[in-house]
């Protein structure tokens, strides 16, 4: 029976939340079950779930909105990647989904524009799907098999996190943007400090941000480690609403005035700075005064970050009867098709192209190295959301985040430099075109589901091992990425529907031999630091490393998605001192009781140390049947 909330008072996440807890009580630092609203595949993680929801045995889906999007690999670029979209697609409308075409845009900026309601759940297949906070709908991300259950109309589990409150007081002002904000946020509390935590917008700050500017924050506010982030429903996100000719879907959201929230952070607008994220880490923040008249080799300016029309109309008057810097490359890529045909409708577009930019479709693009890779030591400026090592398509390329507008005053300088320098400029926005016509409806199970060969099967999960016995294969230091363990870009991205294909390319970037070497010896063991498994939702990560045999892996601590989804594939996740243990050891573990004590023995130094782990009971019987999808068909048995 559902739970609701036992204090009165209440944030905005725990109103949400209360109305859609189904298992447990609602109490931080628990383990809660939630309905789930709305869910969301894209093309770089939705064969997999849909491959995963198929195997459901289901005959439709059972949320109340699916919509399978294709925007990681829109440009086809590969032939096994146009045959995942006819896929895709084929597959949606066979089990009930909306299908979001090629060009349409990317995933998290349409869904909040065309189907995001305030006070609903939506679960996506994208670390990124917080972005709908903007909007006040609670956004999480999560593994293609959680939302495969989800959209099945299974329970989505997660724990109750800690409350961050952040109060925003003041107005932007001149040459400062939200993506400031949200680098600000990551400049005070690291890629680690929203671990644990759903992060809450309160304060008079919040009424002089539009729509598309929250959502750019609370996608942001993903690269913190938070669950998700949320802001007000108020009259702001109702005139957003009607705009878009959903005013019917407009409630009203925000915390009750004696909420309890277990911290605070407090940011003065109109005391923000432009600011620029240097390579490496989105925390690794600095001054423009700092870093300006560093030399660049290319301005990347959209994506789901800051690919709004908002956004782009501001770079677009910023850029209007100049000339852009010929030393470098300019890419423009709005993040959606109603922000591209807004662009032409305003002129914008011929400013873009008179002004020497390269004009995109929409989609994810350049900000998961899908074309525009940046060369050989060269340095990329983005209004992207992540620049770990790789994320552009080429480790040795560097990459740097900022707002629209310090993009848009570098692209005019060839180097990093300050907006405020540039003459002011006020953008509004008092309407919106619609056009879904690359929206697809479902047909039905008269829908043939239309499989190329690269479209392969999941092997079966099988049940867990009494002993686990193998070598440590690899040992990492802290913060290893999912952009570590699974590359994105051209290298990977066309065998997403191929797991065995794909799992070749595991560590691809730490160490080109462990794919083969773990093939070799029948699997074994990965070794890790702090947040193993930082960024992205991509269960590839976790597939890749099941698929080669890894029994478990041992961290000093995870990230959240990465240590569910591998549970979801039973992968043990423990957690220990990982300073005594080196690459090459041979280790076992009794593994018949989960709920005991636990202790490795090190064959190859003669030694043995304890490990523990923080799973739950429902996580300890999944891991013993063998996964998820393994313990969701006892479950339905």
């Amino acid at each position: 029976m559902p739970h609701e909330v036992v204090s009165v008072s209440k944030t905005m996440t725990e109103k949400i939340l209360s109305h859609h807890v189904q298992e447990g009580t609602l109490e931080r630092g628990t383990e809660v079950g939630i309905r789930i609203d709305h869910c969301l595949t894209q093309d770089s993680t939705g064969t997999m779930a849909w491959l995963e929801f198929e195997s459901l045995g289901l005959k439709k889906v059972q949320a109340e909105k699916v919509v399978s999007y294709c925007d990681h690999t829109s440009l086809g670029f590969k032939g096994e990647s146009t045959d995942d979209h006819i896929f895709l697609q084929t597959i949606a409308s066979h089990y009930g989904a909306k299908f979001s075409k090629n060009g349409n845009g990317v995933c998290h900026q349409l869904h909040y524009e065309r189907f995001g309601v305030p006070g609903k759940t939506l679960l996506g297949s994208d670390s990124h799907t917080p972005t709908a906070g903007g909007l006040g709908m609670l956004g999480i991300g999560a593994g293609g098999m959680d939302v495969a259950v989800a959209a099945g109309g299974g329970l989505f589990y997660v724990i109750v996190p800690k409350m961050l409150n952040v109060i925003l007081t003041g107005k932007l002002t001149h040459g400062v943007g939200a993506k400031d904000v949200a680098l600000e946020i990551l400049r005070r509390i690291s890629v680690k400090g929203g671990v644990g935590h759903f992060i809450e917008f309160t304060g008079p700050g919040v009424k002089t941000l539009s729509v598309p500017e929250r959502a750019t924050i609370t996608n942001m506010c993903t690269e913190t480690g938070a669950t998700s982030s949320i802001f007000p429903s108020d009259d702001i996100t109702a005139s957003f609403l009607k705009m878009q000719k959903r005013e019917g879907d407009w409630s009203e959201l925000t915390p009750d005035g004696d909420a309890v929230y277990d911290s605070t952070l407090e940011i003065d607008l109109s005391s923000v700075k432009p600011l620029v994220a240097m390579p490496g880490m989105p925390d690794n923040v600095f001054d423009i005064d700092e870093v300006a008249g560093t030399k660049l080799n290319q301005v990347y300016i959209g994506s789901c970050t800051n690919g709004s029309y908002h956004d782009l109309r501001i770079v677009a008057q910023m850029l209007k009867g100049k000339h852009i810097s010929t030393d470098i490359d300019v890419i423009v890529s709005p993040g959606s098709r109603q922000a591209w045909e807004m662009l032409m409708e305003d002129g914008s577009f011929l400013a873009f192209t008179k002004a020497g930019v390269r004009m995109i479709e929409p989609g994810c693009n350049a900000c998961i190295g899908i074309g525009f890779v940046p060369g050989n030591g060269h340095l990329s400026l983005r209004t992207v959301n992540r620049n770990w090592k790789g994320r552009g398509g080429n480790k040795f390329g560097k990459i740097a985040l900022c707002s629209p507008q310090v993009a848009a005053a570098s692209a005019l300088a060839g180097v990093i430099a300050d907006p405020r320098k540039l003459p002011p400029v006020e953008v509004s926005v008092d309407h919106l075109d619609i056009d879904d016509y690359l929206i697809l409806d479902p047909v039905g199970e008269s829908m043939e589901i239309v499989r190329a060969p690269n479209i392969v099967p999941l092997k079966p999960q099988t049940p867990l091992a009494p002993t686990l016995a193998g070598e440590v294969l690899l040992k990492v230091g802290d913060g290893i990425s999912t952009d570590a363990i699974m590359p994105a870009g051209p290298l990977t991205q066309h065998l997403r529907s191929n797991l065995p294909e794909i799992s070749k390319f595991t560590f691809f970037y730490e160490d080109k031999t462990f794919a083969t070497r773990a093939a070799e010896k029948n699997g074994g063991f990965i070794v890790g630091g702090d947040n193993y498994g930082q960024g992205s939702s991509r269960e590839h990560a976790a597939l890749g490393p099941w698929q080669l045999g890894i029994k478990a892996v041992f961290a000093k601590s995870y990230a959240r998605i990465h240590r569910a989804n591998l549970i979801n594939v039973g992968i043990i996740p423990f957690l220990c001192n990982t300073d005594i243990i080196d690459q090459g050891d041979e280790l076992e573990i009794d593994v018949s009781n989960l709920e005991g004590d636990l202790v490795v023995q090190n064959k190859t130094k003669g030694t043995h140390f304890s490990v523990k782990h923080d799973l739950s009971k429902r996580e300890i019987d999944m891991i013993k049947t063998g996964g998820l999808l393994a313990y969701t068909a006892q479950q339905h048995a």
